[in-house]
């Protein structure tokens, strides 16, 4: 086993310049305060609609976050609809309370958050098992293809193959 100083050394990620995340934080909180006074019954909508959203962007640990991006895809469809109602018929706080308090409308909503789980849970061994079948297919067409050279040039290009396989030290030894 390795002592922790026998590792070899990796390449450290680059980093961040000082003071980066702390200006991101407050410019999103800038653009956050300013939304929330231009349009209160959004931000509610959106902050209560898209908890699936943030309960995915916290738990998905990979790097590029394809839990978040798949069940912010479905539950931005479920909410959308009620993002519609809200700024063309009645853009008010009351409206908004209205929506996240119907137990209808939050089932839509969550219901689509859901589906987008689903799917973030089963295509990947579709997808797998969509490619393993394909590969397995292309394997059965190159040995097909190969027993039609082998028939129409011989055995030959069967010893070619085989000390290609074996390295240059088989070549030259052959000589």
């Amino acid at each position: 086993m390795l002592a922790p100083h026998d590792l070899p050394d990796t390449p450290a990620a680059p980093e961040a310049p000082p003071g980066q995340a702390l200006r991101a934080l407050i410019w999103g909180m800038v653009f956050v305060g300013t939304f929330m006074m231009i349009s209160l019954p959004t931000v509610i909508l959106v902050m209560f609609g898209l908890l699936p959203t943030i309960v995915a962007w916290v738990i998905d640990r990979s790097p590029q976050k394809y839990a978040m991006f798949c069940v912010f895809g479905m539950n931005f469809s479920g909410l959308l609809p009620f993002l519609m109602d809200i700024w063309f018929d009645d853009h008010s706080v009351d409206a908004a309370v209205n929506i996240m308090s119907n137990v209808f409308d939050l089932m839509v909503i969550y219901g689509a958050a859901a589906f987008g789980w689903m799917l973030f849970m089963s295509l990947p061994p579709v997808i797998t098992t969509f490619l393993t079948v394909m590969s397995e297919r292309r394997v059965t067409v190159l040995k097909s293809n190969q027993e039609t050279i082998i028939e129409e040039w011989g055995d030959g290009v069967l010893n070619v193959v085989e000390t290609l396989d074996a390295g240059p030290m088989a070549t030259a030894a052959k000589y």
